[in-house]
């Protein structure tokens, strides 16, 4: 579920770009770096942040990554310009960087290795599922443009960062060291 919601977040930046490029005036480079500059910043945090979590714990750090993430990726319906578009998209990978190597930490811990290969199938079935029911889903999110006077993909990131930041606490809550 967490892997769902963060390969939703991901991704979703794609289905905003059928609005937000026009009102945000992205030609297709600027639209290229919006979405490229993520994974530098995650590649960069990565390590570090996997280092915090063997020393913090899953539990806390885990819960930090999805409360963060969500915070920022719903925050991305804030945005005016390309400049604020490009630091939020670098802060959500900041944010949720080493999110994917410290589950698979994680799930390296609790299972032995004859149950681990389907621990981790279980895991990355999430991406599978972000195309099967996100995508649908942010489609029908881009058509309320015009609710509350308010962008399809504003609604997007907004609603789309929510559901990290509630299964953020109820990681903190549920999630084991």
């Amino acid at each position: 579920l967490l892997y769902l919601i963060a390969y939703i977040d991901r991704s979703n930046i794609s289905i905003a770009a059928l609005q937000m490029n026009a009102d945000l005036a992205l030609s297709a480079e600027m639209y290229g770096i919006a979405a490229g500059i993520f994974y530098i910043s995650y590649i960069i945090f990565e390590v570090p942040s996997n280092i915090l979590l063997s020393r913090i714990g899953a539990k806390i750090w885990i819960a930090r990554i999805m409360v963060t993430w969500g915070i920022i990726a719903a925050g991305m319906s804030l945005v005016q310009t390309p400049m604020q578009l490009y630091v939020m998209r670098f802060l959500l990978g900041v944010a949720e960087a080493g999110f994917t190597p410290g589950i698979i930490y994680y799930l390296s811990c609790w299972y032995p290795r004859s149950d681990r290969a389907r621990a981790m199938s279980m895991f990355y079935i999430g991406a599978a599922l972000a195309s099967v029911i996100g995508l649908p889903l942010s489609g029908s999110i881009l058509n309320m443009h015009g609710l509350f006077e308010m962008a399809g993909w504003r609604w997007l990131f907004l609603l789309e960062g929510i559901p990290a930041v509630l299964l953020g606490i109820l990681t903190y809550f549920y999630l084991d060291d």
